[in-house]
């Protein structure tokens, strides 16, 4: 089994932030919000966007006058442009933007019916696409260097059963991370897909605790699922001076399972 670092090792990892400021959509749970965590530790300050009404109180119990929450759909323009506006309002300047919103439908490819494929794709590619080109027009009006981290799965390189809508979402994703990283490069933007596999938040606990889960580590090099500040950390890594050369890029993170 690979190793399984605590989460205090893994949230004292320095990759030096400060002053930055990030906007991180499904900030108020799972991986976005582990992620808004740790940058907050690494001396950002966070713009947390999601649907929960709480998110602001979410944002203030986290980070104080470090952190925001801006509530809302990111499937939305008007709110997408609120996001930034807020971050801006309150921060001086958008640094970083990490598209971590998503929902996941499980069916088979014969089954799925419209209302699900569409939704899945409008939250989990469409959103992100859009969340990230408000944020890269903004860089690029106001010649900020920044750094953009789409949040994709290994399921957009490899097939999983009942994942159709979820995997062609999630490939979108990376295809449309390396467009951005090309036409984006000349302004100093970079941009990078993350590709996690189970991720042990609390919905993960929910869906793979259990015989099922038990099978599929046993497919896994690592034999064990990622936790979610492994997932923050490498973000931070990817948003930091240590990755400047790194960009259109989709780093997975998945103990080794796609590499069968």
């Amino acid at each position: 089994m690979l190793p399984n670092f605590s989460k205090e090792e893994i949230m004292s990892l320095n990759y030096d932030l400060e002053g930055k400021t990030a906007v991180i959509t499904g900030g108020a749970a799972g991986i976005g919000n582990m992620t808004a965590e740790y940058f907050l530790k690494q001396g950002a300050n966070v713009v947390l966007a999601d649907m929960n009404p709480a998110v602001n109180d979410i944002a203030k119990e986290m980070g104080g006058e470090k952190a925001i929450g801006v509530a809302g759909n990111v499937c939305d323009a008007d709110y997408r442009a609120s996001v930034i506006e807020e971050g801006v309002k309150a921060f001086g300047q958008i640094d970083i933007l990490v598209n971590c919103a998503g929902i996941v439908a499980l069916e088979s490819a014969e089954l799925i019916d419209a209302k699900d494929w569409n939704r899945t794709i409008d939250i989990n590619l469409s959103a992100s696409f859009f969340m990230a080109q408000a944020v890269g027009k903004y860089m690029i009006d106001n010649k900020v260097s920044g750094s953009i981290v789409n949040i994709a799965s290994q399921a957009g390189v490899i097939a999983l059963d009942k994942h159709v809508a979820y995997c062609a979402a999630k490939g979108g994703i990376i295809a449309m991370t390396k467009v951005m990283a090309m036409e984006w490069g000349k302004y100093g933007i970079r941009v990078n897909a993350v590709a996690p596999t189970v991720v042990l938040t609390a919905l993960g606990h929910k869906a793979w605790d259990g015989p099922v889960g038990d099978a599929f580590k046993k497919e896994m090099p690592s034999e064990r699922f990622a936790e979610p500040e492994e997932i923050a950390a490498v973000i931070g890594f990817l948003c930091s001076k240590g990755a400047a050369m790194i960009t259109g890029h989709n780093l997975l993170i998945d103990g080794g399972y796609t590499i069968k």
